[in-house]
């Protein structure tokens, strides 16, 4: 039920020596102005809602319950939000969560832990971040990492994010770093909308001259998220595992540790890296995950083959049609639940049609056949 997509040997390795172990699931939350363009991503349905998805995720995360939340969870132009997975699963194996406040609009109705961030204005100004922010987040990131690592020693650390428009504050992030990734990252809609992303990445790189520097590409047209967990990884692999939580978002993210490894020549154990996704990314036919991980290498790229094909559930059965199919961690949760408990395709189904049932009861939440 796992498929491993790039590097075997590696994965192989890593899944011996990290597998039995129990995860420690940490979410970095972000935001950039990205997310109010117009189509940009199908994460909520207007710019209104997308404003606020990543601390309604956040919110769900913790306390459960939508009834009555500060942050409702938004209406999403289809299915539900990938966070019913990873709560389900979450509170299945009783993983430890911890949420980071990289730069939010608005405080999180939960607990986090606050990094002194800021939002990202939109890349396509070229001045998304200053560089400031960036570097403090990094050094954060690092600090955070380490700290974590030591705490959870019998543990491996899951690295999830949510950032609506991630994905192409990625697709910056990549390009400007000089890869090749034009057309080969992915959305949260049926069909990728390549030529958007790419105008307003463009755009951005035009307005500035970042020559590849990684800080400065992250300044001029990525996220907080980003730099980040590029941090909290490089750290955290020097005494324990790591898992990349996402899809094109943690390739990103894997890149930019490749180039500040290089160059500010910082320690990394690669080895003890991994990138975990869902197949609905990997699969995904109007995107190339495979293809954007292995211009990467030696990036391993993971990811279980949880289906919905055969859920009761109609909001679940649209991401076996390409819409939502990854976000807060959702893959990575599966695959640590996989290796940890061996749980089953109708395990983990259960687990998660279980809490719909619960949180959204009649209606909404009522099974069709």
């Amino acid at each position: 039920m796992l498929t491993v997509y790039t590097q075997s040997d590696q994965a192989l390795s890593w899944i011996e020596r990290h597998g039995h172990c129990p995860p420690a699931f940490v979410c970095v939350l972000g935001f950039t102005e990205t997310g109010l363009i117009p189509g940009i991503s199908a994460a909520g349905k207007t710019p209104a809602d997308r404003k606020f998805t990543a601390i309604a995720d956040a919110e769900f995360l913790i306390r459960g319950t939508t009834a009555g939340a500060t942050y409702p969870l938004p209406p999403l132009i289809s299915g539900v939000s990938p966070v019913f997975i990873t709560k389900a699963l979450v509170d299945a194996l009783g993983t430890p969560v911890y949420l980071f406040n990289s730069g939010l609009p608005v405080p999180p109705s939960v607990a986090a832990i606050d990094l002194g961030g800021q939002p990202a204005r939109c890349l396509s100004t070229g001045q998304a971040l200053s560089l400031g922010t960036v570097e403090h987040l990094f050094r954060q990131g690092l600090q955070w990492g380490e700290k974590l690592a030591q705490e959870h020693t019998d543990s491996y650390l899951v690295l999830s994010e949510c950032v609506v428009g991630g994905t192409t504050t990625a697709l910056g992030v990549l390009l400007g770093l000089g890869i090749a990734a034009g057309g080969k990252v992915n959305s949260s809609h049926p069909h990728c909308n390549h030529q958007q992303k790419l105008a307003l990445v463009h755009q951005g790189l035009n307005h500035c001259s970042p020559n590849q520097d990684p800080m400065a590409v992250v300044a001029a047209v990525g996220d907080p998220m980003q730099i980040v967990v590029a941090g909290m990884a490089i750290a955290a692999s020097h005494s324990t595992g790591v898992m990349l939580a996402g899809g094109t978002q943690m390739l990103a993210v894997y890149a930019l540790i490749q180039a500040l490894a290089q160059q500010r020549n910082l320690r990394v154990d690669f080895s003890r890296l991994v990138v975990g996704t869902t197949k609905w990314v990997c699969e995904d036919a109007t995107g190339d995950t495979v293809g954007l991980a292995n211009l990467l290498s030696p990036v391993v790229l993971l990811a279980p083959q949880l289906s919905f094909a055969p859920s009761l559930y109609p909001q679940l059965r649209v991401y076996e049609q390409g819409f939502v199919k990854e976000g807060v961690g959702a893959g990575a949760m599966a695959i640590a639940a996989q290796l940890y408990k061996n749980w089953d395709q109708d395990q983990l189904l259960g687990l998660i049609e279980n809490l719909i049932a619960r949180e959204l009861g009649p209606g909404l939440g009522s099974p069709q056949k």
